[in-house]
């Protein structure tokens, strides 16, 4: 994303989530428990606004995705997003379904690590934003349920279609997208959707301090480190290796890399700096 602003100021007030930044960490939280942060219009918005947002925000190193309450995000909310899209004409149907997209594309696209912090359900758009996330973190009681075929959807929504076989594979994404079975913790750990599987009630801990981790690292590393892994899943391998080549040659001009040797001379940890 492009760190240059246009000229709408920038906010702290966001209606549907929260957020807050501190050292270098960002934490944004689903916040509507009593619905299990099922997911409405203005929350969407909001997601695809506050990371654009954090893009361009130089101090964020890393950002933690939680859920608020009993579990991780439910998925769209049946009344204020099902309901109401029932009554919409094509051209603003096409509008919702790309602003879900954006959402996810502004995921993987930010210049940081997205750590998911994943606890109960995860369900529908709840599935696919933790999958769009580059680390799940999640405790025993999660259960990831891609559900768009049981309410007469296709399964290849938000860019699950492409996210999930390269995840799991071909064969398990198939299974997943389908089925909508519920997949919980010890599967989706085996078939690799979770990164890590802490005890219960673990993960949003464990969450911070692997984003404590990569926020203390060399982010500039990090942040071409996802670009590439981005980029290079449908390109051929001589097109990959020279995108390779040219972001090593760029980062080895780079302070982080000088420093590193510094640190390995005089036998102290690198200060990383981002640049």
């Amino acid at each position: 994303m492009s760190p240059f602003t246009g000229s709408a100021a920038r906010t702290s007030d966001w209606r549907h989530v929260r957020c807050a930044i501190t050292e270098g960490v960002a934490t944004v939280t689903l916040a509507r428990p009593e619905k299990l942060n099922a997911l409405t219009f203005g929350a969407y918005a909001d997601l695809r606004d506050l990371l654009a947002e954090l893009s361009r925000e130089k101090s964020v190193r890393a950002l933690v995705l939680a859920g608020e309450g009993r579990g991780f995000c439910s998925g769209g909310d049946v009344d204020e997003i099902i309901g109401a899209t029932l009554a919409m004409d094509t051209s603003q149907l096409l509008d919702f379904n790309r602003m879900t997209g954006q959402v996810v594309r502004a995921v993987r696209e930010c210049p940081f690590p997205v750590i998911a912090a994943v606890h109960g359900v995860a369900a529908g758009a709840g599935a696919v934003l933790a999958l769009a996330a580059d680390f799940r973190v999640a405790d025993p009681t999660a259960r990831f349920s891609f559900l768009f075929t049981r309410v007469g959807l296709s399964g290849g929504d938000m860019g699950a279609a492409y996210l999930l076989p390269r995840v799991v594979g071909l064969g398990h994404a198939t299974r997943l997208l389908m089925l909508g079975e519920p997949v919980r913790a010890p599967e989706a750990e085996r078939i690799g959707l979770i990164s890590q599987l802490t005890d219960e009630g673990g993960a949003d801990e464990a969450a911070r301090t692997l984003a404590r981790r990569l926020a203390d690292g060399p982010a500039l590393a990090h942040a071409q480190t996802k670009a590439l892994l981005t980029a290079e899943l449908d390109m051929p391998l001589a097109a990959s290796v020279e995108l390779d080549a040219a972001t090593q040659a760029l980062l080895m001009n780079g302070e982080d890399y000088a420093e590193f040797h510094a640190a390995f001379k005089e036998k102290r940890p690198p200060k990383w700096r981002g640049r």
